[in-house]
């Protein structure tokens, strides 16, 4: 199939009609189907049926779309990169960044970015580390940010930015009564867990130390701002990286400060074969100002 054919049958997986994916295309629903017989003779499949007058994916559409809509995203990046190249200073940028990230760091960049570069269209993608190292070796990102550092050979660390971990809790838990929490501490509290391994690349011992076993966990959440919202509600408390509250994006919690062997950064990455745009370039230095200003976040 070209690529004409592979944008019918994309949107028309997508529309679930002719008609649909014909008004997407700004084309006649003749044209569509035209195109799509093409595709289905290119293909050598049936890519649909007709059922009570509608179009149904068969079993090969299925299969073949999971392929289509990431070659897509290839495409639409192929698009994008000539827009950067003919004006580097405008164009797109796509940046796949840790969940924790978007809550302040990340927005506060990007904002100085978009006032720098007016015409500069900027998407972010929260992801969970083993996709962002996918979104970036794939080329779908352009940089990533992560709370975990990515080993894959493709990919290479720009910059490392440590960062600490904290206790967040609702005002007047007991814990608030500390100037620093340590893992003994947690002992008699309830506590709102969420996957470090996958979030920070860290263990529970490295967490909690001897009392791993012993910390009562009475709510599992998938993120560290999942947690924050949690403790609002009075569920107990966490322990958060600090970009998840920096800048007081959790101004109704307490936060105090908490002793582990845990080391956390946040990584700058990037595809080691793939070159920084100018618009990358610019957003990197305009994180690197952020984080500055937020006092480095520890």
């Amino acid at each position: 199939m070209n690529l004409r054919q592979i944008e019918v049958f994309r949107n028309v997986m997508q529309t679930g009609s002719i008609k649909d994916a014909a008004s997407l295309m700004h084309v006649s629903s003749p044209a569509v189907s035209k195109l799509l017989g093409a595709a289905e003779r290119a293909a050598g499949l049936a890519l649909f049926e007709r059922v009570k007058g509608r179009l149904v994916p068969t079993p090969s559409a299925l299969r073949l779309y999971e392929e289509v809509d990431q070659l897509w995203q290839r495409v639409e990046r192929f698009k994008d990169l000539t827009q950067e190249l003919a004006a580097p200073t405008s164009g797109s940028l796509h940046v796949a960044i840790s969940p924790s990230l978007g809550a302040t760091v990340v927005p506060k960049a990007a904002t100085a970015l978009t006032k720098m570069v007016p015409d500069a269209s900027i998407k972010i993608d929260l992801l969970i580390p083993h996709l962002l190292v996918r979104s970036l070796v794939d080329g779908v990102s352009d940089i990533g940010l992560s709370l975990s550092p990515q080993s894959h050979p493709n990919l290479a660390i720009l910059k490392r930015y440590p960062c600490e971990l904290v206790c967040v809790m609702p005002a007047g838990h007991p814990l608030a009564a500390r100037r620093r929490v340590r893992p003994v501490d947690l002992l008699e509290h309830n506590v709102i867990s969420f996957p470090q391994a996958i979030t920070y690349g860290i263990s529970n011992q490295d967490l909690y130390g001897k009392y791993a076993d012993l910390i009562h966990t009475n709510v599992e959440v998938r993120s560290g701002q999942t947690a924050c919202w949690f403790c609002l509600a009075g569920a107990g408390v966490a322990i958060v990286d600090t970009t998840a509250v920096a800048a007081g994006a959790f101004s109704d919690l307490v936060v105090r400060p908490y002793t582990s062997r845990a080391k956390l950064a946040v990584y700058l990455t990037q595809h080691r074969n793939r070159p920084l745009s100018k618009l990358a370039e610019m957003f990197c230095t305009a994180f690197d100002a952020t984080w500055n200003q937020l006092g480095g976040i520890v």
